[in-house]
This record gives structure tokens, C-alpha cells and sequence, in this order.
């Protein structure tokens, strides 16, 4: 439109006989320059935040914003996360949060358009939150460049309004206007009423760009983790461990424990044992811990159970019992049956310590029927969560 109607003032002033004169052409001079300096572009574009692929999840654009996702995400890190994310169970050696897991990755935040002299900051929160019990089940955090962002340590919890927002990447100016940030979802144990499985709902990060020590926003876009959506799965585990003053539980694809030199006598019993006098033999009993882990099940207590699933080959001379305390006259043989083993307990918590005792029977026969040597069993402990 401003094209035309320059161009038609222009040839109104020329074209009329006997208007030659050089005020009506200086009118038309001055109309084409104004003309030249509207049309010519700026040379800084407007300031714009971008985001991309920097050696984590894939990044899509949407317009001027962006999703991503996590993907399937449990509160235990077990399993095999999506590409580009890596899951460390929480507390351990690389997470010091409360109980659950975290789920990370890297992208990159650049500072688009700025002029020479421009510094700029970008600062992230989260501008629309997980709802319901999903609220429960993850929380967005965040680590600011320059860290490496490849350990919990250096992540923190996103605040969920503008006035808290952090700092992701400071010092921005050209051609340096970008830097690889890190984000994450932590899904603590959430059992109970709150638990929560299945696609979370919304979840979108807003990051801002500041210019110059400026506290107005300059440039803002959003990424939304629901590309398709973050799923949330409920997961189980449980583990044995050596208990104090007991025999060693070693652990590996399976648990191990080795009760050493037994006779049906019950002498000298190795370091960790101690031994139950029981008919037509002896117990050496030792203590040891189960380690129950569940989440995001809607029942707060488990059962649990076990069996012989393999008993020791010469079964009249070895055999295995249980005991809650470890005192006389509470063992009981534990059953050879796995299809529906009895619990010893059904008021297991997630993450509680579960003490039992295990007793291996060495009878005292002689003769024929008699036994020396080394024998093996196995034995099949069930976690159940209601």
C-alpha cells in the first residue's frame, strides 16, 4: 500500500503540462527518498529465545515455541530411559534428593537478534504445571550453564511463577549468544491417595530473555513436555542385604549367601551364625534384611513371601527355615510349594527394613543315609504391592 501510493503522488506532479517547476519536482524528490528509508530493513532483527537439540531429547518447533518429552518415566529409575535422557535413582551416589528418581538431559537456549553491544540472560520457570496427581508424581528442575548438567547434584526445582524464575545462562552477547543448559523431572515415591500412573497433563516451561540488566522481558518462548505426553509407570524392587552381626548377602544378578562348615552338632559355627538347637539336629540361624521398594501404587503397605524353589539336592540333611526373631522355637520350615507360599509379613512400607532370620537345619543322621560335601538351594521371595 505505501508503494503505490508514493508512486501515484510521483506521476500526479510530472506528467501536467507547465509544471516544470522545481517545487513540484523537489515534492516528488522528497516523497521517493521518504519512500527509500521506510522501505529499507533494519539490520538488527526483533530479539527472539530459540531452543534446540543440544546431545539430549529431541526438540520440536512449534511456531515460535516448542515440546518435547521425557518419554516413560518411573519413580526407580529401572529400566532403559529414552534416548538423549539419563535416569539415576534418588538418594545414591549421584542423587542426593529425597526418595525417587531423576530423569535429565541437555538442550541448548540462544539469545537471537541482540545488537554488538547487547548482554543478555536467560531465565526459565514453569508457567504451567502438572495437574492433579500428576503434580505429585513429577516436578520440573533445571541446571544453568556453564555446568555440565550430567549429575543430579548440579539441578535444582524450577519455581512455578515469573518472580521465581532462574537464571539458566548469563553473559550472553554476540557472536556468543547461546548455551547448552540442562533440564529434568524428579518423580518422588508417591504411594497412597496421590499415586498417579499414566500421561501427565501439561507440564510447560517459559524461558525469558532480559537485555542489558533490564528487568523487562525482551523475548520469551515456551517448551511443553506433552509431545506426545510424559507417562508415568508404578514400579516395584526388592532387594536383600547383609543385616548387623550377620552372614554376608552379596549381591549380583542374583543374592548369594554362603553358611560355610556346618555339622548336625553345631560346633564351632562360623562368624555370623549362631546356632538353635532343633530336633534330630541343629539350626545355624543368621539375620538378614529385605528391602522392600514400591511407588506409585495406591496401597502404602506389601506383602511379603518366599520358598524353596530349588531345595538342596540331599534334602533329608539340609533343609531352610524362617524366623521373625531368631529365638527357639519360632522357626518354621519354609515351604518347598511356590504357587501360593504363605507371607511372613503384609504390613511392609516402601522403603522400610525388613529384618527376618534365616536358619539352615543340618540334621544328625548317620550311616547309610549320612552326608558330606557342599549343596546348594535357592530361594524365591515375592514382593506383592495390593
Amino acid at each position: 500500500m505505501l508503494t503505490r501510493n508514493l508512486q501515484a503522488r510521483e506521476h500526479a506532479t510530472l506528467q501536467p503540462a507547465g509544471h516544470a517547476g522545481g517545487t513540484e519536482r523537489g515534492l516528488s524528490c522528497l516523497a521517493s527518498i521518504l519512500f527509500l528509508l521506510m522501505a529499507i530493513p533494519s539490520a538488527f532483527p526483533a530479539t527472539s529465545v530459540t531452543l534446540q537439540t543440544k546431545g539430549g531429547i529431541a526438540i520440536a518447533s512449534v511456531g515460535a515455541n516448542y515440546k518435547s518429552s521425557f518419554g516413560t518415566m518411573n519413580a526407580l529409575a529401572i529400566g532403559t530411559p529414552q534416548a538423549g535422557v539419563t535416569a539415576v535413582a534418588c538418594p545414591g551416589t549421584l542423587c542426593a534428593l529425597a526418595n525417587g528418581a531423576l530423569y535429565f538431559t541437555t538442550l541448548q537456549v540462544t539469545a537471537a537478534g541482540m545488537k554488538p553491544a547487547d548482554t543478555g540472560v536467560i531465565k526459565a520457570y514453569v508457567s504451567t504445571n502438572f495437574t492433579g496427581s500428576a503434580a505429585s508424581a513429577m516436578q520440573i528442575y533445571a541446571c544453568p550453564s556453564p555446568s555440565a548438567c550430567n549429575a543430579a547434584s548440579q539441578f535444582s526445582i524450577l519455581g512455578t511463577t515469573v518472580a521465581t524464575e532462574a537464571s539458566l545462562a548469563t553473559g550472553l552477547k554476540n557472536p556468543n549468544n547461546f548455551a547448552t543448559v540442562g533440564l529434568a523431572i524428579f518423580l518422588p515415591d508417591n504411594d497412597g491417595v496421590s499415586a498417579f500412573t499414566g500421561g501427565g497433563q501439561f507440564g510447560i516451561v517459559t524461558f525469558n530473555l532480559y537485555l542489558n540488566g533490564s528487568g523487562a522481558i525482551s523475548a520469551s518462548t515456551t517448551l511443553d513436555f506433552n509431545n506426545p505426553t510424559e507417562t508415568v509407570q508404578n514400579a516395584v524392587q526388592l532387594n536383600l542385604a547383609t543385616a548387623p552381626s550377620g552372614l554376608t548377602v552379596t549381591p549380583a544378578s542374583d543374592f548369594s549367601m554362603n553358611f560355610g562348615n556346618v555339622n548336625g552338632l553345631g560346633i564351632a559355627p562360623g562368624a555370623g551364625l549362631t546356632t538353635v538347637a532343633q530336633a534330630g539336629g541343629i539350626i545355624y540361624s543368621t539375620p538378614y534384611q529385605l528391602l522392600p521398594v514400591f511407588t506409585d501404587i495406591n496401597s502404602a503397605t506389601s506383602s511379603l513371601k518366599v520358598c524353596v524353589s530349588t531345595p538342596f539336592t540331599n534334602a533329608l540333611i539340609l533343609s531352610l527355615y524362617d524366623s521373625p526373631s531368631g529365638s527357639a522355637g519360632t522357626f518354621n520350615a519354609i515351604t518347598t510349594s511356590c504357587i501360593s507360599p504363605p507371607a511372613f509379613t503384609t504390613t511392609a512400607t516402601d522403603r522400610s527394613t525388613v529384618t527376618r532370620y534365616l536358619g539352615l537345619f543340618v540334621a544328625n543322621t548317620n550311616g547309610p543315609g549320612s552326608f558330606r560335601g557342599t549343596d546348594t538351594a535357592w530361594l524365591t521371595y515375592t514382593l506383592t504391592v495390593p
